[in-house]
């Protein structure tokens, strides 16, 4: 079973993160922001990667440090669970329509962070959430993972469908580039031998 539990804690924020790639997409999740739970919630159910998550932030601050360190203690340990990448399929893809939205996310788990993010949001909040913060979450998930990330939304008006779509793009197309290739079971999907993993 690929799974991996990650313990943060610093002065603003301690974390407990667990994932199993190989779950159903179970999940428990508590960053004392609704609408971030919500989308970690999407993530787990559409992505099958069971998430325990449990933040406790200096929200008397703001929402940031607790939104970013939630995505960066998730991010580490999905790449422990993933450990040297052997047999993972390695690229994902996905297009997630939500009513009149519709976001794509491509996913090449390569050992190179990196982020390419064509969205954004008309208003300044989703229920609790700053949307300004929602383009950082995926940019440290994305360095954690250590996976190169192309996420857009092709269009869309309801600022609520375009934050789920992208979630739920992610969550797809992450799951097809971690599941097993049986084909390539004992390898890993590299002709450099290694994709940077633990």
């Amino acid at each position: 079973m690929r799974s991996a539990t990650i313990s943060r804690n610093t002065a603003e924020t301690a974390i407990e993160a667990t994932v199993n790639l190989d779950g159903t997409g179970l999940y428990t999740v508590s960053t004392g922001i609704g609408f971030l739970d919500h989308m970690i919630e999407q993530l787990s159910r559409h992505s099958l990667i069971d998430i325990t998550l449990s933040v406790k932030g200096d929200l008397h601050v703001d929402q940031h440090h607790t939104a970013e360190d939630s995505a960066l203690a998730l991010g580490q340990a999905v790449s422990k669970a993933l450990g040297d990448r052997k047999g993972i399929t390695r690229y994902g893809l996905c297009y997630a329509p939500m009513d009149e939205t519709l976001s794509r996310a491509a996913i090449d788990i390569s050992g190179r962070p990196f982020l390419v993010w064509k969205s954004g949001f008309t208003q300044e909040k989703l229920g609790e959430l700053d949307t300004e913060l929602i383009e950082h979450w995926f940019q440290s998930f994305t360095g954690e993972v250590g996976m190169t990330l192309h996420l857009e939304t092709l269009y869309g008006k309801n600022n609520h469908h375009i934050c789920e779509s992208l979630f739920k793009a992610l969550a797809r197309a992450l799951r097809e580039a971690t599941e097993i290739d049986p084909r390539k079971a004992d390898q890993i999907p590299s002709t450099k031998g290694t994709l940077g993993g633990a």
